[in-house]
């Protein structure tokens, strides 16, 4: 989509539901005159209609008088509609035929087919949301768990946007501090005190959004944790406790699991793209063999390794190697991504090695702790901010960054007792960053690719 190439005047529409049979569909448009269009395709009465009240009636073809749908229909005038426009939302049968009807006879009344996050964008050019509300849209949707929901929930009602708007506030106090000292002389008027406290403060704050990246980022995209260790070490009866469910074949023979199991879980509200796979062992039959090389890829690729052992057998080369190392433990800190499970502690031989923690995948005995090592382990590298504003758009924290670098090079220049006209060009590359990220000054390539990755009817 290229925002400059179509008029955002045109009256528009799409299918806002998934492109699927369902039991209610819901066709949206928006746009100068859409409410009269589609009265002219309606026996109920719109255009006379309270705004944002359903109307029953029969969706008919004019030219042929052919009914298409019983629907519900609920005009917004403006500005009083997702878009700010003027807009029709129709509420159909959820089958696919009788969608494409529909949609068609809009097409050929006036309408075009909307593209990708056009609505969305058209809400963004009315002053409906600022840019950082129209990321939360397409967060929203995209959520894996309910906390990433809540999350995005929070920065579609506008909580990154309020802080956005404070830091702007301030940097515009010092702004106008400095045009005063550069448009009058020292004799005229006295210089006002150099900002140092709203200097920290916005040092403090913006570096408290970086930081939330991190955070927002592991419960929007999740992280990949993968079952691996020897043949028959439990790791798919493990697999089944997380799922709660019994999803993977579990069996007391050898190599049952020859190519991976895969399934999305949530923990503690992070969702988990959780892999059950071949057991690692020497195997001359080539399909198991392809089993561990792929299981050697997903360990490669992992964000975390459950390596798990069998507690009531002795331990191979490879698990000795792997205690020996100290790149194992249960404890954050320590070691590489690799977090040593001591299975079957309800019938096992030997405690388990120092940093392991032992687990009954059958019993569920410790599998508490386990979950707690794993939170400990997806925070190792941020801290655990969930404050009110919590971003995960890496245009927004490049932007911070930027906004940030500028902060510390005023405070820098104050230190150092430069000229105001310096600090003033270091305050407004602050203010140009932290416009850009609501939206106040955008670019059109920035624009495109933010709403072009949208879904059609949003």
């Amino acid at each position: 989509m290229n925002h400059e190439n179509y008029d955002p005047d045109d009256r528009i529409a799409a299918l806002a539901t998934a492109w699927a049979e369902s039991a209610i569909a819901v066709i949206r448009t928006s746009g100068e005159g859409s409410i009269e269009a589609v009265n002219g395709l309606f026996s109920g009465d719109l255009a006379g209609g309270e705004s944002r009240k359903m109307v029953y009636g029969m969706i008919r073809d004019p030219e042929s008088g052919d009914a298409l749908d019983e629907i519900m229909a609920v005009p917004f005038r403006t500005p009083g509609s997702y878009t700010g426009q003027e807009s029709v939302e129709l509420y159909c049968h959820g089958s696919l035929p009788g969608v494409q009807k529909i949609l068609q006879l809009l097409f050929r009344s006036g309408f075009r087919q909307a593209s990708p996050g056009e609505f969305t964008f058209r809400a963004f050019i009315n002053g409906k949301m600022d840019l950082t509300r129209a990321e939360a849209v397409q967060e929203i949707i995209s959520s894996k768990s309910g906390k990433a929901q809540s999350m995005a929930l929070n920065r579609l009602s506008g909580a990154v946007e309020k802080r956005i708007n404070h830091f702007k506030s301030i940097a515009t106090g010092m702004a106008a501090s400095f045009a005063i000292q550069l448009d009058y002389p020292d004799d005229e008027v006295e210089a006002p005190p150099m900002p140092s406290s709203e200097i920290a403060e916005m040092k403090e704050g913006l570096q408290s959004l970086i930081d939330s990246y991190q955070v927002g980022k592991i419960y929007q995209e999740g992280v990949i944790i993968a079952l691996a260790g020897r043949t028959n070490a439990g790791k798919s009866s493990l697999f089944n406790l997380f799922l709660k469910e019994d999803r993977s074949i579990v069996s007391d023979i050898h190599g049952t699991t020859r190519d991976y199991l895969e399934s999305w879980i949530s923990l503690s509200g992070i969702p988990v793209r959780l892999y059950d796979t071949a057991g690692l062992r020497r195997s001359d039959d080539p399909i198991e063999e392809e089993g561990i090389r792929r299981t050697r890829e997903l360990m490669d690729n992992a964000h975390i390794i459950l390596y798990v052992m069998d507690s009531s057998e002795e331990l191979t080369e490879e698990e000795e190697a792997l205690i020996a190392s100290g790149k194992a433990s249960g404890k954050a800190a320590e070691g590489g991504k690799e977090v040593l499970v001591w299975n079957k502690c309800d019938i096992g031989k030997t405690a388990a090695p120092e940093g392991a923690i032992s687990v009954s995948a059958v019993t569920g005995e410790g599998f508490s702790e386990l979950e707690k090592v794993l939170m400990d382990r997806i925070f190792k590298d941020s801290s655990r901010v969930e404050g009110d504003a919590v971003i995960d758009s890496l245009r927004q924290k490049e932007l911070l960054e930027r906004a940030l670098s500028g902060v510390e090079k005023v405070d820098e220049a104050i230190h150092n007792g430069l000229p105001v006209d310096v600090l003033a060009m270091d305050l407004h590359d602050v203010l140009q960053a932290l416009g850009e990220i609501t939206g106040e000054v955008s670019s059109s390539d920035i624009l495109d690719r933010m709403f072009s990755s949208f879904c059609v009817g949003k």
